[in-house]
């Protein structure tokens, strides 16, 4: 599967952080120091990696957001335009940049504490209407404050746009978000937090026991949800689809070293994806490679793969 042209543009709006990270054999029990065997600053924030994972699969991308005076700033503004992302809107403030503490074990599971700095002068004026005329898709997520999410994802649907919200870090969001929002992406853990603690299917567990959390979603004006399982693959929900409104996505096998923005990477395939003209099946599928394809390897955005490897891992 080649990647077509993209005719449609894709704005994320939201977080750039700095990624301080710290390898080690195993994350650390509260209370315990455990030695490291390396470290590393490297650039990230959950709406930077979503914008680059997009862009080097062949998406059109505009970013919004904030950085700091410092160098991280410098660090992240260098990366996302070096991946092809239009950062003309991100602002320069006086401050600290974000910044995310991670710790990533050897079997390539981790563990994060983020500090929003410049993210949280994101305000919603910086959500100008005009930056979303003609957008295709709008990709946001939670890190930067909820009313800004809320702003972009109103302009965005004004705009006539498809607005994917990733729901991470979790949350609980008003209505009017959920109403602003065509496709909701979460893990099985925030599904059942959004949906006031109803049960997820185990992983095995066949499709049709989906069927009831597909109608817990619409019945909060959520028709198209992703679900996404970790190593377990991810759920298509899609309650305007009569045919099949539940798909199961498997898993794409690979040797993992660190998951660190694997489900960003995710993110950011999907909206190419749909940006494309995809289905939300298609597009889950695609990103399933993406994202099995980036934790194969160290970081967040130099991990991200190409159109060229995902279609070729399609096609093998």
């Amino acid at each position: 599967m080649s990647a077509p042209a993209l005719t449609r543009r894709i704005v994320v709006a939201g977080s750039l952080n700095a990624d301080l990270t710290i390898y080690c054999e195993r994350l650390p029990q509260p209370g315990e120091t455990l030695h490291g065997s390396g470290f590393s600053v490297n650039p990230g924030g959950k709406s930077a990696n979503q914008a680059v994972a997009a862009a080097r699969l062949g998406g059109a991308v505009t970013l919004i957001g904030a950085v700091g005076s410092d160098p991280h700033g410098d660090m992240l503004v260098a990366s996302t335009a070096g991946a092809g992302v239009d950062v003309s809107h991100v602002r320069r403030v006086a401050g600290p940049t974000g910044v995310a503490v991670i710790s990533v074990e050897d079997s390539g599971e981790n563990s994060i504490i983020i500090s929003a700095g410049a993210n949280g002068t994101l305000t919603p004026d910086a959500m100008d209407p005009a930056l979303f005329s003609g957008a295709g898709v709008v990709c946001l997520c939670l890190e930067v404050p909820l009313e800004t999410v809320t702003a972009a994802a109103r302009a965005g649907h004004d705009a006539g746009a498809t607005v994917l919200l990733n729901l991470s870090p979790y949350a609980p969001v008003a209505d009017g978000l959920a109403r602003l929002t065509d496709v909701l992406l979460v893990n099985a853990h925030e599904a059942s937090a959004f949906l006031d603690g109803f049960d997820m299917p185990a992983e095995d567990a066949p499709v049709d026991a989906w069927l009831a959390v597909a109608e817990q979603f619409a019945a909060r004006g959520l028709a198209k949800v992703l679900v996404t399982l970790g190593s377990a693959g991810s759920v298509v929900l899609d309650s305007t689809h009569a045919a099949e409104p539940v798909v199961r996505i498997a898993p794409t096998k690979v040797d993992a070293v660190d998951t660190t923005g694997a489900g960003d990477a995710f993110t950011g395939a999907v909206a190419a994806r749909l940006a494309a003209g995809d289905p939300l099946a298609a597009a889950a599928r695609y990103a399933s490679v993406a994202a099995a394809l980036a934790a194969t390897k160290k970081g967040t955005q130099a991990a991200y793969p190409g159109a060229g490897e995902v279609a070729a891992r399609l096609t093998a």
